[in-house]
């Protein structure tokens, strides 16, 4: 299964994106190199080696996607996904695309929906391993007391979205 690698540029900084024949499986910003360098090979090895750098139906799909959310025109992404990670991290990925666009969820809300209320810690660790920065919207999860916690991409771009997604 062979994989392409496409760059695009965004207001908040170029991003670099991993596509299978089965849909997206990262969308990472480029200049966080040691997380995304760890993150491409899980890729890599999950789905049978290197990319190369190309371009597609779903890299061309992507970009008009991506334009119109950062247009503020785009409540929900259509490409496909192609998701790497453990089943439980799969489990809490899939919830976080339940979380409506411009709404936000704590981290233990988010382990009360998917059945493990204990859980926070281990949510908040897979939230943290997502390889699909806002279609995957880790950035919509917040803590229990409101405050905009970690989020791989900083927290000044969480910020940015979360403002964007609500004046939309």
């Amino acid at each position: 299964m062979s994989l392409i690698s496409h760059t695009y540029s965004t207001p908040l900084g170029e991003m670099t994106a991993l596509l299978s024949p089965k849909g997206l499986c990262l969308l990472e910003f480029t200049e966080r190199t040691k997380g995304l360098a760890r993150e491409i090979a899980q890729v890599e090895a999950a789905r049978g080696g290197p990319p190369v750098p190309g371009e597609n139906a779903f890299t061309r799909q992507l970009g008009k996607e991506l334009a119109q959310y950062f247009a503020g025109k785009r409540n929900q992404f259509d490409i496909p996904l192609d998701l790497v990670g453990t089943a439980f991290q799969q489990t809490v990925w899939r919830a976080l695309l339940t979380i409506p666009h411009g709404q936000t969820r704590s981290y233990g809300e988010q382990a009360r929906q998917i059945g493990k209320p204990t859980a926070t810690r281990a949510v908040a660790a897979a939230n943290g391993a997502n390889k699909i920065a806002l279609i995957v919207p880790c950035h919509r999860v917040i803590g229990s007391d409101g405050s905009l916690t970690g989020y791989g991409g900083g927290v000044p771009r969480k910020e940015w979205l979360l403002t964007l997604e609500r004046s939309a």
